[in-house]
């Protein structure tokens, strides 16, 4: 179970149950969780008040009353239902820089020169472009804790450790410089992927396969917990590390986005209309399985960490 010092902040908010009882919001503060089901019956309602709500969360972190529980006593779930899930791709540089060299084919050009060329056109899509952005299924969230499930079907399952803003506000066509005014929030996501369902192989020119290759159940574990922005002044500086059964794979700065999360929570709110509890998934960054030559295999354990925000934990198995 997660503990307390990892997290900003004197207090979280997050998705519990105790035994085979119905999931509730829950306060996080310290080691101590308190039952928010009388003022909403979701995170997500709670969001839908966030100005309103925000003080009220500050005063009940400072008080004894109220209906605490020991966390250690309870499940976490997902800290947040959302209804849609707006994802960034190829927003780190060296993430993009390595996945380059890893699809040259044998033969072609040298790493050195994919590794220059490359580096030059992120130096102009930051400076001239936009992001790349793609749309999740709700349906693939899964809990901070919760097994993540390998389909029957999927050879090649990698890690992809992202930093999630959750709107509050909700946000549509809003300015670069107003759109942090709209993240409550931010989360832990992991976006498994199905590498080898990526690319489409049978109709190339169509590109990529989104739905197959990231959607499974399970293949977004999310948490623990929703730890308010105001307690994170910077999140273009924050640390994303997973270890895999120990190992430190990605371990890198968000500083190495190519886009911040005010430019990508600006740029999908000019085409979609952003409501409460919907996440923009911000890229993740380089080590992925794909780099190192080792995927995801039944029995990995997955520890993600973003700083602050505390730690994930999955265990990976096979459906069959």
């Amino acid at each position: 179970m997660e503990t307390f010092p990892s997290l900003a902040g004197p207090f979280a908010l997050g998705t519990f149950s105790a035994g085979a009882g119905p999931a509730f919001p829950g306060l996080v503060a310290g080691e101590r969780v308190l039952d928010l089901s009388g003022h909403a019956a979701t995170t997500r309602a709670l969001l839908e008040r966030w100005d309103e709500v925000l003080p009220l969360l500050h005063e009940a972190a400072a008080a004894a009353e109220g209906e605490w529980r020991p966390l250690a006593g309870l499940r976490v779930h997902a800290p947040v239902e959302p209804r849609q899930i707006l994802q960034s791709g190829a927003n780190y540089r060296t993430h993009v820089i390595d996945l380059a060299v890893a699809h040259e084919p044998a033969g072609g050009r040298p790493a050195e020169q994919v590794r220059a060329e490359v580096a030059a056109m992120m130096d102009r899509r930051a400076a001239e472009d936009q992001p790349y952005v793609f749309i999740g299924l709700p349906s693939s969230v899964t809990g901070p804790y919760d097994d993540v499930v390998i389909p029957a079907w999927c050879e090649k399952p990698d890690w992809e450790l992202e930093l999630a803003a959750v709107i509050g506000r909700p946000a549509f066509r809003v300015a670069q410089e107003d759109a942090l005014e709209h993240v409550a929030a931010y989360t832990v996501a992991n976006d498994i992927t199905a590498r080898e369902l990526v690319f489409r192989r049978d109709m190339p020119e169509i590109g990529t396969d989104w739905l197959r290759a990231k959607n499974a159940p399970t293949f977004t574990p999310l948490g623990p917990y929703l730890v308010p922005a105001g307690f994170v002044p910077d999140p273009s500086s924050l640390r994303v590390t997973l270890r895999l059964n120990g190992e430190v794979m990605q371990d890198e700065s968000t500083k190495d986005m190519i886009f911040d999360v005010a430019r990508l929570v600006s740029y999908a709110s000019q085409t979609v209309e952003l409501r409460p509890g919907d996440l923009v998934l911000t890229g993740s960054p380089a080590g992925n399985g794909l780099h190192w030559g080792r995927l995801l295999r039944p029995g990995d354990v997955m520890e993600g960490t973003i700083t602050g925000l505390g730690t994930q934990r999955n265990r990976c198995r096979d459906e069959r």
